[in-house]
């Protein structure tokens, strides 16, 4: 009875090794038996020491011995397999390499930007990058890349100039080695909507967004994400100016009102002129009078100093005296 249930465990151990091997690729299964031919060869050399021990340990040490160093040696060779497949690559594995969606290579300690299109399209953005202004490694989803292409194939011309010159920028960016950017392929089936995808990506990663977007704005602090909002770093780093101060202003156009022209400051800030549209392409010293902030940006109004300057010291304009009428003056 004892033989028989050894005869049936050597069977099963059997089955589960050709079992494994047969699942083995052809790169394994030669490490696989080099590894095990290796074992027994030393095995064999040591059998002859062991073989002159007494009884039982002669008769039964050797074989022991050699099965051993043989499972040993295969089990070695074949964690090494990643050496002979790198050697032997098989085809269609580099493909596969290059296809296969690459993991955040950022440090999970550092601050991680995901970029929306808004901020690609808007133009700063290589700038602001380039000036140190956006911590941490920028992070442009797949998905983001695909509403690019679409803006930059758009039939509107504005538009499509604007998709272009968001494809150049993202493509110098990446060529700069003081940037960190990378692309990756997580997008979320069970979400539509871009932003959706960019707030669901967020808070995965938790990461901050990039945009100049202001629905995507709300929705995202809405939802605890930080943003990281260009328009509002624009404001921030906005000049400050004062009623009362003098500043040079280039008169570029008519405005809307009559007798006004207006001005832009370097920032993009207008600059509207009371009675500048008799001074369109002049620079004109101007006095700041007030300023007046909305939600789309601040616009500073002015007087031209030396119209204010005339004024005050042209001479009280005298009555003319009321003409009177003689029978002499009346023609019939």
């Amino acid at each position: 009875m004892l033989v028989v249930e050894v005869i049936l465990v050597i069977a099963l151990v059997i089955f589960v090794i050709t079992y494994r091997l047969a699942q083995l690729s052809a790169q394994k299964l030669i490490l696989v038996v080099i590894g095990a031919l290796l074992g027994s060869i030393i095995g064999s050399l040591l059998a002859i020491p062991l073989s002159a021990l007494a009884e039982p340990y002669r008769q039964y040490l050797p074989i022991a011995v050699t099965v051993v160093l043989a499972v040993a040696m295969a089990l070695v060779f074949y964690s090494q397999h990643e050496f002979l497949d790198n050697l032997m690559p098989k085809k269609g594995d580099k493909k596969q390499k290059q296809d296969k969606p690459k993991p955040l290579k950022v440090n999970k300690h550092e601050t991680k930007v995901l970029v929306d299109t808004s901020a690609i399209i808007d133009g700063r953005i290589g700038d602001i990058v380039a000036s140190g202004f956006i911590p941490g490694a920028l992070i442009v989803p797949r998905f983001v890349l695909a509403e690019l292409q679409n803006i930059a194939d758009s039939e509107d011309a504005l538009r499509r100039g604007r998709g272009r010159r968001g494809l150049e920028i993202l493509n110098e960016m990446r060529l700069n080695d003081a940037l960190q950017l990378e692309i990756i392929e997580d997008d979320p089936k069970d979400v539509k909507e871009v932003d959706h995808k960019l707030v669901y990506l967020a808070r995965k990663h938790n990461a901050n967004i990039l945009t100049t977007d202001y629905n995507l704005n709300r929705v995202a602090t809405i939802e605890g994400v930080k943003i990281l909002n260009i328009n509002e770093l624009a404001n921030a780093i906005r000049a400050v100016v004062l009623p009362g101060e003098i500043m040079k202003v280039n008169v570029v156009q008519a405005g809307k009102e009559k007798n006004q022209g207006v001005g832009y400051l370097p920032d993009g800030t207008m600059i509207v002129v009371d009675g500048g549209d008799k001074l369109i392409g002049k620079d004109v010293d101007c006095e700041v009078t007030r300023i007046f902030q909305s939600v789309a940006g601040k616009m500073i109004f002015a007087t031209p100093k030396n119209a204010k300057a005339s004024s005050s010291t042209r001479p009280p304009r005298q009555p003319r005296k009321p003409t009177k009428f003689t029978p002499s003056t009346i023609k019939p």
